[in-house]
Formats: structure tokens, C-alpha cells, sequence
């Protein structure tokens, strides 16, 4: 699925856009808004965009159990490798050791990712902290069209861009600089 960004400078014609989307058939679960105004947008009645859509909480995850998986399959070969005598690794404690490591990890990378915004958000953070809302469009093949031709009515809504619905968890910022 395709993930369609616009920005819009006011709450009006967000609400004028949701509501053509709406007419178009696209869903609540496929239309959200960030905007540093959450009181006008409940208001309006407009989709806020989630914690998971805002925050980096997914990305996060998926980082943690990779990290994790790796570094239990580590420590999980060393204790095979050198063979305590007061631990004998076996199989099921070797997959003891990873599936603890991954949980582990990912617990630490889903508080990591609410402390950080969305990666694939933070190239609209400037806009957003001067007060514009981001459309989060999300779009299946048929619907395309149908999408272009309600935003072509809005000539104040700008296109910022395209991108897909799925985290890449190989996507690694580990800076995100004063964001």
C-alpha cells in the first residue's frame, strides 16, 4: 500500500479534503492528519494520525529484534564455545537465551521509538512545527485516482511526497539531530 503526503496551511481545508476523501470511499483507517493543533482537528472531527504513526515505536521494534536476535545468538555461541562447567548450554537453553534477548530488545527499541519521531515523519517536522497539517493518505492501486482527482480540486494542499505504509527496519538513524 502507498502512503501519499500533503501538506495543507489551515484546519478548513483539511476538514473540506477529509470530507471529499470520505465521499471518494476512502476510510478513516486510511486518512490521517498530524498537525500541532489536536483540539482543532477533534473538533472538526478530523483523523488524528497514531502514536505509531507520530512516533517510531514500529521501526524501533523491528531494530530491537533484530539487534536482539543477533546478540543472543552471540552469547548463546560463546557459552556453547567455551562450555561453562556450572552452565551447560543445551539447545532449548541456547533458544532460551535469543528469545529472551529479543523481547529484551524490543521492549528497549519501542521505548526508544517514543522518545523519537517517525522516520519517515521527521522530514516534515520543520512544516509541522509552523503550524501545517500533514495528510497521511493511504492508498490501494484502484484508489489512486480517485485520490488525485479530490486533492486536484485542492490546489492549497502541496504533494510532499510518496512513500510505502511498511517500516524498513534496516533503515538505521540512530541521530536524529535536534528533532
Amino acid at each position: 500500500m502507498k502512503r501519499l503526503y500533503y501538506l495543507t496551511e489551515d484546519l478548513e481545508s483539511t476538514s473540506r479534503i477529509s470530507t471529499e476523501l470520505h465521499q471518494s470511499g476512502i476510510t478513516d483507517w486510511h486518512f490521517h492528519v498530524l498537525s500541532k493543533d489536536k483540539s482543532g482537528l477533534y473538533r472538526r472531527h478530523i483523523h488524528t494520525a497514531t502514536g505509531f504513526q507520530s512516533r517510531d515505536i514500529i521501526h524501533r521494534c523491528e531494530q530491537g529484534a533484530l539487534i536482539g536476535a543477533i546478540g543472543g545468538l552471540v552469547v548463546a555461541l560463546m557459552l556453547w564455545l567455551i562450555e561453562p562447567t556450572a552452565f551447560p548450554i543445551s539447545m532449548a537453553s541456547g533458544l532460551l537465551i535469543v528469545g529472551v534477548s529479543i523481547l529484551f530488545a524490543i521492549w528497549v527499541g519501542g521505548m526508544v521509538g517514543l522518545a523519537h519521531e517517525n522516520y519517515k515523519i521527521k522530514r516534515f517536522h520543520d512544516d509541522l512545527e509552523r503550524g501545517r497539517n500533514l495528510l497521511l493518505i493511504d492508498v490501494q492501486g484502484h484508489q489512486r485516482d480517485a485520490v488525485f482527482e479530490v486533492m486536484n480540486r485542492h490546489p492549497e494542499a502541496k504533494i510532499a511526497g510518496e512513500g510505502s505504509t511498511v517500516t524498513n527496519p534496516f533503515n538505521f538513524h540512530f541521530f536524529y539531530g535536534k528533532h
